[in-house]
């Protein structure tokens, strides 16, 4: 039986099911790819703008259509969905708009001649993707990618095989050639497989620590370059002059938002002791009127977790830090009298170092708070994991926020507000959160031949 199939998480019902690509298969696409990215790097820049911002006025388009998908393959609240939607147009424009200017080359002071360095493409890329955001996750990696004159083969994760689908019908009634861009149903021995292939230069994947860990064996294995953008534990801090009102309205944003399956959610907030109290009863006063509903109604804030493997696996992490001696400050939990994978939202405190749940990644509806002596114990707590993604800091101080930001081991810092995702600025983490970047003037960057020309004469 394919992994590739619709299964839908708010009733549990199989929808649909998608055969999985035969070897042959893949060494087409391959093939395909290749051949394709030989025409496709002299294809101008002006008019690989204009199909990116074609792509974005399609996206827009067909947001409604596309985020009711969603919610049935991963249960995305469809007001959340069409939020997504509006960001992948964003992506598509803003490297339609600046891929000029950045792929610009690069001049450089020298004594005699000239030297520059010119931003060209290396061919055929290998995409590996997630279920959790399927259409942003995309976009994050081809729109630089088209710009630059590279071409893709896309895994996309096996429980959003409509939206993998779909995103083909968009490329294609964009207009980008055939070959740019090939879907994929590929197994993780097939993903391989494209790996060590000679014409595939590099791989891009968004996951879990444990994929990443495969796929940059491999790559390593065939010295190709690699993205990987991983799990997280992000920090959310509170230092004691924060606007605590303000506070907890992000810290019930970042952390459940998409059901708490966002890889820079808010999953450990952690309150400095003069503002502790306050804190914690108006967020726990939060979640308790937190209602999981029809993720299909636009008024739904949170729905069901992606699939009841998902939700079973939190429920035992949140069992184990119970036993091992954690609070439970809201009651929450895998509801196992409903169909399909709902999950209540859940709140612990007391979590401390002996603990397992302490280092590692709860992705979904469980948020963790920790209680700090002042903002260096804060600090402490949030570096104290292998994870570096991102972390989001509460102050009302500017020179506090600047000091607490370059303490804290991350790729990302936001001031008063919880982490997000924009156009223009880089994505990415450290340490056990991967390595790269993608988005801004950053992403673009990544997979290019950055060819010295260097003139004597």
């Amino acid at each position: 039986m394919s992994d590739y199939q619709v299964n839908n998480p708010a009733t549990g019902e199989v929808e649909a099911t998608y055969p999985t690509a035969s070897d042959n298969d893949i060494q087409q696409v391959i093939e395909l790819a290749d051949s394709a990215y030989q025409d496709w790097r002299q294809v101008a820049l002006s008019e690989r703008s204009a199909i990116l911002h074609k792509i974005a006025d399609i996206y827009l388009e067909r947001k409604d259509e596309l985020a009711r998908i969603m919610t049935a393959e991963m249960g995305k609240p469809v007001a959340q969905g069409k939020g997504e939607l509006g960001l992948v147009a964003e992506i598509f424009r803003y490297y339609a708009d600046n891929a000029e200017q950045l792929l610009a080359p690069d001049r450089i002071e020298v004594d005699t001649g000239s030297a520059s360095v010119q931003k060209l493409p290396v061919g055929v890329l290998l995409g590996i993707m997630p279920w959790n955001y399927p259409h942003y996750q995309v976009a994050r990696f081809v729109a630089p990618n088209f710009m630059v004159g590279n071409t893709i083969i896309l895994k996309h994760a096996p429980q959003c095989p409509k939206t993998a689908e779909i995103i083909v019908e968009i490329f294609e009634a964009a207009g980008l050639p055939d070959g740019v861009y090939n879907n994929v149903f590929a197994t993780n021995d097939q993903a391989a497989t494209i790996i060590k292939d000679s014409r595939v230069q590099g791989v891009s994947l968004t996951g879990s620590e444990r994929a990443g860990q495969a796929v940059a064996k491999v790559a390593g294995d065939a010295l190709k370059k690699v993205v990987l953008e991983l799990g997280g534990s992000d920090a959310f801090i509170v230092a004691a002059d924060a606007d605590i009102e303000l506070a907890i309205k992000g810290a019930i944003s970042g952390r459940f938002g998409n059901t708490g399956q966002a890889c820079n959610a808010a999953k450990r907030l952690i309150v400095v002791d003069s503002v502790y109290d306050t804190f914690v009863e108006g967020f726990t006063d939060a979640v308790r009127s937190m209602t999981l509903a029809d993720p299909l109604d636009d008024k739904t804030t949170i729905g069901p977790m992606s699939s009841k493997a998902a939700a079973q696996g939190l429920q035992q992490q949140l069992d184990s830090a119970v036993q091992a001696g954690a609070n439970v400050l809201v009651e929450g939990g895998l509801l196992k009298d409903k169909p399909g994978a709902w999950f209540a939202p859940a709140v612990l405190a007391d979590v401390d170092d002996s603990m397992d749940v302490y280092r590692q990644e709860l992705f979904g509806p469980v948020a963790v708070v920790y209680k700090a002596r002042d903002v260096e114990h804060a600090i402490k707590i949030a570096n104290d994991v292998p994870y570096g993604l991102g972390a989001s800091v509460q102050t009302q101080d500017p020179a506090l926020a600047a000091d607490i930001a370059n303490k804290l081991e991350v790729g990302m810092v936001t001031i008063n507000a919880p982490s997000g995702s924009e156009a223009n600025t880089p994505f990415g983490g450290v340490k056990c959160s991967g390595f790269g970047r993608e988005l801004g003037t950053l992403g673009i960057t990544e997979f290019l031949n950055h060819k010295l020309i260097r003139d004597m004469s």
